[in-house]
């Protein structure tokens, strides 16, 4: 919570680079909320491999790893399950699809992360509880020996970390005295700090990551992986989450290094979002589909321009003979002629 502490008092100065990925999200967050009006169907393909990639990234960052051949039954079926490497990435599966499904209801509060942590670790004894015993983060070095990389919170005092952690960034997101994705990260790192349970407080991090980007409107972890992501870098990951953790007990650590990392990843994976929707082939009737749909959504009048506008990738023929079909078949009613008609649908059975 000491990140999140600091960030309360207010930012006087925020670095360049951060500034940058902000402004960067931003104009990428745009594009993808003006794709995602699109038919479903087209965007059906990225949910399913993000479900997929999250599960198995996320665990294999931490050394749990299944055969090949069974990702599919794991993450899409209800097999019997071989062995706790195959429960435990079901079980995040089965935390993903709460989050994606479930997240405008699901809090950011102790039983939330408790919650989180029970169901990614499967039926372990210690699932869904904070550590028992101290677990400082020990690094094993080539030569075999090992160092401690970071003393975490002790037992005794991590309860209390948890609720000022929660409080804190309650505090924040209703507040708004910083950016809403710089809280989230700062959060992320305090937690990691913190270090709660005994074993899969990554996977847990990066669980409330997910959820916290979809409460602040940062929906791309639907499509993208952003555990795969930082799978990919997960050197840089742990470098940069060394680096920030140094003097956190004090209050005097630098987290900027890490918030970037995070910033990069989540930039990362807007513009790949952006990159594969552009080159998936739009199934056959799904622009009529489209232009319904934005129909059905429109509350009284509109025009064939205001309709368009709502239907990003289809052109302005296309949606006039959607109208003039529907019209043909008394589904939709028409005021005047001409680019200034007003349109108006009759009920909602098309």
């Amino acid at each position: 919570m000491q990140t999140l502490t600091n960030f309360s008092a207010g930012l006087k100065t925020v670095p360049a680079g951060v500034t940058w990925y902000l402004a960067d999200i931003a104009e990428a967050k745009g594009k993808h909320d003006m794709y995602t009006n699109q038919s479903p169907q087209k965007l059906k393909t990225l949910r399913e491999h993000a479900l997929i990639e999250s599960a198995i990234s996320s665990n294999r960052i931490e050394g749990v790893e299944i055969d090949s051949k069974r990702v599919g039954t794991v993450i899409f079926g209800r097999p019997l399950l071989k062995d706790r490497n195959e429960e435990e990435i079901q079980g995040y599966r089965d935390a993903l699809q709460w989050i994606h499904v479930e997240h405008k209801t699901i809090p950011f509060n102790e039983r939330t992360i408790k919650k989180l942590h029970k169901m990614s670790r499967g039926k372990i004894w210690d699932a869904g509880h904070y550590k028992e015993n101290d677990s400082d983060i020990i690094e094993r070095l080539p030569n075999g020996d090992t160092r401690v990389r970071f003393k975490t919170v002790s037992v005794e005092n991590t309860p209390q970390a948890m609720k000022e952690l929660v409080s804190l960034y309650g505090e924040l997101a209703k507040t708004k005295v910083v950016h809403p994705l710089l809280a989230i990260a700062a959060c992320n790192l305090d937690f990691l700090c913190i270090h709660p349970f005994r074993d899969g407080n990554g996977r847990v991090s990066r669980l409330l990551l997910l959820l916290q980007l979809y409460h602040a409107g940062y929906e791309v972890g639907r499509y993208i992986s952003l555990e795969r992501l930082i799978e990919e870098h997960k050197q840089r990951y742990y470098e940069t989450l060394e680096i920030s953790s140094q003097r956190w007990h004090e209050g005097k650590h630098d987290p900027w290094v890490y918030i970037n990392f995070l910033l990069y990843i989540l930039k990362q994976a807007y513009g790949e979002f952006i990159e594969r929707v552009e080159k998936i082939e739009t199934p056959k009737g799904a622009k009529t589909e489209l232009v319904i749909e934005q129909i059905q959504k429109m509350d009284g009048e509109f025009t064939l321009s205001q309709l368009q506008t709502k239907c990003p990738g289809v052109s302005r023929d296309m949606v006039r003979k959607v109208l003039k079909d529907l019209h043909k078949l008394d589904k939709v009613v028409c005021k005047g002629r001409g680019p200034g008609a007003r349109w108006r649908r009759k009920g909602n059975n098309f």
